[in-house]
């Protein structure tokens, strides 16, 4: 095993191969590098004394030309973040250093999908994320090239390719039912309604930066059948998702009953609410993406294989394709399709030994590599857990990962795949 004698910054530009045993001494003291291991080269591009993540594995976080890659920071780990707690936003770019340029701060964002901030599609200069105003949540655009910024009435959740629209759900709900997905800062005004016909899925036009009530949770219920309802029943709306050209978008219904526990609906309509259509309605629907516009991948609990992925056909009469990758994804994860579609990119949660597993399965052989192995120590648990959430680079050829790293908390990790599926 190679050992190598490194300084912590040299460390940091450099990154780590599989398993090589480094020795630094930073103040003085030495430290064996354990946070994670991999045969592939592994680049951690953030640093101490600030923590930094993205969040959620469906945003756009690189630029279209790869070279800028967004990041959230913040000074603070292992607790709720209270109203008050802002975060930076910043763009690293790799091709200089790994210099961070701040693009603003935020008291709008969570652990687990931060901020919201992402590229608008196919732009090199706009990017977007959450605000908290006043009386509301927004969102706001800025062009970075310019300067210039446009104000949007609400908060953003999933955006069209074509970057002229988003569609979005009710921050302030799903923070009352569903903490750490929400914003901390206001209170659900119709958190006494079971279904409340004001709130639910909002429609945002990003070129006036006004919105519109899309489909409201009161006719949601309406929808179908129902795993939980009746009095009690709180209802809402999360993880919303726009397809590849535009046309249509998914969301995720949940009923959840006072205990806490709920059960789950996968949906889908076009962009102006229409043609609702009920793709999974057996109460356990978890994390998803879309193949092509007619395709959703997604972990479910169907009859012929039970827990596993799923490809489901969006259309009048949506089916059961088939299940994908029964014997080697055999744990839900945050799946991904690199741009050939060949490849699916996923994780894996802590195993007992604390490891989170980032691979590839390869769609035409139903083969299974392994990519790296993340550790997130005991007190990454919870709402402030750090899943890794991999997201990939606009070529395919390089993974971002949030993960701890040694003791310096959570940073971006890159990790180049391109021996595998260059």
């Amino acid at each position: 095993m190679q050992t190598n004698k490194l300084s912590r910054r040299d460390l940091l530009k450099t990154g780590l191969a599989a398993g090589a045993a480094i020795t630094c001494w930073p103040s003085g003291k030495a430290f064996a590098a354990t946070s994670f291991e991999s045969k592939l080269p592994v680049k951690v591009v953030t640093q101490e004394p600030k923590h930094h993540w993205f969040g959620y594995y469906d945003k756009l976080q690189f630029d279209p030309t790869g070279r800028y890659l967004l990041s959230m920071e913040i000074d603070f780990e292992h607790r709720k973040p209270t109203a008050a707690d802002e975060i930076a936003l910043g763009m690293i770019d790799l091709k200089n250093g790994n210099k961070w340029t701040e693009l603003g701060k935020t008291t709008a964002w969570g652990w687990q999908q931060g901020c919201m901030l992402q590229w608008l599609p196919g732009s090199d200069a706009k990017v977007i994320w959450n605000t908290r105003g006043d009386d509301s949540y927004g969102s706001r655009i800025l062009d970075i090239k310019s300067g210039d910024t446009l104000e949007v009435d609400q908060p953003v959740y999933a955006l069209s390719p074509d970057r002229k629209s988003a569609v979005t759900a009710d921050f302030r709900r799903i923070n009352d039912v569903r903490p750490g997905y929400g914003y901390v800062g206001f209170p659900d005004p119709y958190a006494d309604d079971d279904a409340p016909a004001e709130s639910g899925i909002f429609y945002v036009d990003l070129t006036t930066g006004k919105s519109k009530l899309l489909i409201s949770l009161a006719d949601i219920v309406k929808v179908g059948k129902v795993p939980w309802d009746g009095p009690g029943v709180k209802h809402y709306v999360n993880h919303l998702l726009v397809n590849p050209d535009g046309t249509r978008f998914e969301f995720l219904h949940r009923s959840r009953l006072s205990t806490g526990k709920w059960k789950t609906r996968m949906l889908t309509a076009n962009m102006e609410g229409g043609d609702i259509r009920v793709l999974d309605d057996n109460g356990m629907t978890s994390h998803f993406i879309w193949r092509d516009p007619q395709h959703l991948l997604a972990w479910s609990n169907q009859p012929s294989h039970g827990g596993a992925f799923y490809l489901f056909r969006d259309a009048e009469q949506p089916e059961v394709v088939e299940a994908v990758g029964t014997d080697v994804m055999t744990r839900d994860g945050h799946c991904t399709y690199l741009p050939n579609r060949d490849w699916i990119v996923n994780d894996t949660y802590p195993d007992r030994d604390r490891y989170q597993t980032v691979y590839l399965y390869h769609v035409p052989t139903g083969k299974r590599i392994d990519v790296a192995k993340f550790k997130a120590p005991k007190a990454y648990t919870g709402e402030w857990r750090c899943d890794t959430h991999p997201r990939h680079s606009p070529d395919g050829k390089t993974l971002v990962v949030d993960a701890p790293f040694e003791d310096q908390g959570r940073q971006l990790h890159l990790v180049d795949i391109s021996s595998i599926v260059g």
